[in-house]
């Protein structure tokens, strides 16, 4: 087993032998004593529930942009998320724009790669959301809470 990363926070593990994954981990070790964030499915809509986009792309990025919100009102930062599942209507709206996908994901979240599974389902709960973003951060117990 590798492990990778600051010992006080989570660190990617990856079997001997295994390549090493781009644009997300296999898996992450968290050490005891985090909180836990967990943030249920954000849309790409605005804080006032209006859809920022009728892209994928613009969908994306919102939605995983609201996703850090809630992580940073819970104290944390981007880099504290250590799970993303993404849910979409159609997975090829997401492969065809995987190029701008990934640069809206960096946009938010820089050069942190969690654990993710892109889920392709029937339909979303609003009718105009493309994807459905649900999160999971662990905060380590030495950072200091949100002003």
């Amino acid at each position: 087993m590798c492990m990778e990363g600051d010992p006080a926070s989570a660190r990617a593990v990856l079997p001997e032998g295994w390549p090493r994954p781009h644009g997300y981990s296999q898996g992450l070790r968290v050490p005891a004593g985090h909180d836990l964030v967990v943030v249920a499915g954000q849309v790409g809509w605005d804080q006032n529930e209006r859809f920022v986009g009728h892209t994928f792309v613009e969908q994306f990025e919102q939605a995983l942009s609201n996703c850090v919100r809630i992580v940073e009102a819970g104290g944390g930062r981007a880099e504290h998320i250590v799970r993303l599942t993404m849910y979409c209507r159609d997975r090829h709206e997401y492969l065809d724009a995987l190029k701008d996908v990934g640069q809206a994901y960096r946009r938010v979240m820089g050069r942190h790669y969690p654990v993710m599974a892109m889920v392709e389902v029937r339909a979303l709960i609003e009718d105009a959301a493309m994807v459905e973003i649900e999160a999971t951060a662990a905060i380590p117990p030495d950072e200091p809470p949100k002003a």
